[in-house]
């Protein structure tokens, strides 16, 4: 084979392998779409990568907290509300101008109230989690530095003290003796009910906080992996285009080569 034909081939070569980088860095977007492209930038590019995944996925965690903490506050919220609806039948009970049957009325009312409150407690439910009968113990969030624990509580009638271990009322309107001792029963159960809403409007409000600066995270890792990685498009077709154009050259001249050679062993045969 001349030197002509070895230069020409190589040439080829050259243009082929020139197109080919071309094409797939214009089919991933990317200026290394593997480690041969440049090792160092292509490992710095894929950390960017893996932390961009990271914050997006502690984002949604954080998101699908919020979600579940939203379930138990607004069944937080019910609880507070038929409690203080509570303290104002013990407080009508309190008053001297009730008859026998005005306080068994009124029993009923707070019988009725306190189940009302357990079924709000064992109805609030996340995803087949029941959030506020005491089985949670907490809402755990995976965030990129570890996990946050978000306590929840138990918000039944029988965690409040308002039932005993058999299910029966504590609150007995139709003693006088005991509408005193029923109010402070009350009053402790609503200060647990607003403690529990408390702690999960803060955990919330940070939830929230968490969720803009992961997003703020992923934006600024997305914005610098864009400047880093992303293909320039028109200086890669300019780049296309010139190395097809001598790869279509190499392939004429080879052509032309081998034309010639085939004249020259026609003319000697």
């Amino acid at each position: 084979m001349s030197i002509n034909s070895v230069n020409t081939l190589s040439s080829l070569n050259r243009a082929h392998q020139a197109s080919s980088v071309s094409m797939r860095k214009l089919a991933t977007g990317s200026k290394f779409p593997g480690a041969a492209f440049g090792p160092s930038d292509y490992a710095i590019i894929q950390r960017t990568y893996s932390g961009i995944g990271a914050a997006a996925q502690a984002n949604n965690n954080t998101q699908n907290a919020n979600s579940i903490l939203a379930t138990a506050s607004g069944a937080a919220g019910n609880t507070i509300e038929m409690l203080s609806s509570l303290r104002s039948q013990i407080l009508q009970a309190a008053n001297g101008t009730n008859g026998s049957s005005d306080l068994a009325t009124l029993q009923k009312s707070v019988n009725a109230t306190i189940g009302a409150i357990d079924d709000n407690a064992y109805t609030a439910t996340f995803n087949g989690k029941t959030l506020l009968d005491g089985s949670q113990g907490s809402v755990a969030v995976a965030d990129t530095d570890g996990y946050t624990n978000v306590p929840l509580g138990n918000l039944t009638a029988k965690g409040l003290g308002l039932t005993d271990d058999q299910g029966n009322s504590t609150i007995d309107l139709t003693n006088p003796d005991s509408i005193s001792s029923a109010l402070d029963t009350v009053d402790s159960a609503l200060n647990k009910a607003l403690d529990q809403a408390t702690t999960i409007g803060a955990a919330q409000q940070g939830l929230e906080y968490k969720s803009a600066n992961q997003t703020a995270v992923e934006e600024g890792l997305l914005g610098q992996a864009s400047v880093m990685d992303s293909t320039d498009i028109a200086k890669e077709v300019t780049k296309l285009s010139s190395s097809r154009t001598l790869e279509q050259m190499a392939l004429f001249a080879t052509k032309m080569q081998m034309q010639n050679r085939s004249s020259v062993l026609s003319l000697l045969s």
